[in-house]
């Protein structure tokens, strides 16, 4: 997966825990939509490992989000 495609992920997950869900869409929908599907399967692997990331759920400190 590209640097720039993990960066937006992650930023849009802590958008989501911020409950900021518009923006975090706006920033990972063009990223996930401009994907080939090596790296669409990429996205959807990461996606499925960090639920967590975007719910905030287990975490107690927010450097572990980093």
């Amino acid at each position: 997966m590209r640097p720039s495609t993990l960066r937006a992920l992650n930023r849009a997950a802590e958008l989501t825990r911020q409950n900021r869900l518009t923006e975090a869409m706006l920033i990972a929908e063009p990223v996930i939509l401009t994907a080939d599907e090596y790296e669409g399967e990429e996205i959807r692997r990461w996606l499925l490992d960090h639920v967590t990331d975007f719910t905030g759920e287990g975490r107690t400190d927010p450097k572990e989000l980093r």
